[in-house]
């Protein structure tokens, strides 16, 4: 199975996990979330991979953040659906587990 990367190619964590990944001659699939969505049980999965909640995988510095800050898991989730930006990034996903890698090194965890 392929380890999966959830990024944003202009994000800098995004851009330093992907040349370590290269660095290391570590094979990815990337998944550009922010320009095809996700859809919300592979949202579900992969925060349920991080062993995280929406709450953990909200981006703080996205426009609109902090209101939904504490939400219900269903609202967050909602929006992140809808605006996929509000998720954090970059995630890597290795089978059934998966890291948000900030710092980009806790991608190792799982490789």
């Amino acid at each position: 199975m392929p380890i999966i990367v959830y990024e944003k190619p202009t994000c800098t964590a995004c851009r330093n996990l992907t040349r370590l990944l290269v660095d290391r001659g570590i094979e990815f699939e990337s998944v550009e979330y922010h320009v095809e969505g996700l859809e919300e049980q592979e949202l579900r999965d992969l925060l349920g991979k991080a062993a995280i909640t929406a709450n953990e995988g909200l981006r703080m510095r996205e426009p609109g953040a902090k209101e939904l800050k504490g939400a219900d898991e269903d609202t967050v989730i909602a929006a992140m659906i809808e605006r996929p930006a509000l998720l954090q990034r970059p995630f890597v996903v290795n089978g059934d587990r998966a890291v948000l890698a900030r710092p980009i090194e806790r991608a190792l965890e799982i490789l």
